[in-house]
């Protein structure tokens, strides 16, 4: 069985979790805390590079993300996160667009469900989807994240 390793970073938006293990990055969430905790003595160089690279993101000097990482789904679920990554940096999309995209277009609420179970935020950008209104829709981390991390792209996009 693999060990697990976990690194945090304080973020603008509030402090993220990594966790993965020597070979791979299974999860960047948002946690309820102040400030990170302590870091473990032997970090893997994936948590680190993960780490580095979000930092770049919330620096405006990353778009894309390039460590190796893996979900934990269903094959549908799997789908669906694939086709997230596909949206392009500071640009959003629907649940419908997202179930068209699939073949599927009575496919939206199993979309949204798919959507909220992503346990790699930021990287595989579920922020980048809206309702077909236009509006915000949830988010695991805070509708205010979302916003935020909306403008931040769009801040940043390179023309």
């Amino acid at each position: 069985m693999n060990k697990h390793y976990k690194v945090e970073l304080e973020s603008p938006i509030g402090v993220i979790e990594i966790l993965g293990t020597k070979t791979v990055v299974q999860s960047i969430l948002f946690v309820d805390r102040e400030k990170k905790g302590d870091d473990q003595a032997d970090i893997p160089s994936i948590l680190l590079d993960c780490r580095d690279q979000l930092l770049e993101y919330f620096n405006g000097k990353r778009e894309t993300f390039t460590f190796p990482y893996e979900h934990s789904g269903t094959p549908f679920q799997h789908t669906v996160w694939n086709s997230l990554v596909d949206i392009p940096f500071a640009e959003t999309a629907s649940y419908r667009d997202i179930a068209i995209s699939l073949q599927n277009e009575n496919a939206v609420r199993a979309v949204g469900n798919a959507n909220g179970k992503n346990k790699l935020s930021i990287v595989v950008p579920c922020h980048r989807i809206i309702g077909s209104s236009g509006k915000l829709t949830g988010y695991a981390g805070g509708l205010w994240r979302k916003e935020w991390l909306l403008q931040h792209e769009k801040r940043f996009r390179k023309t």
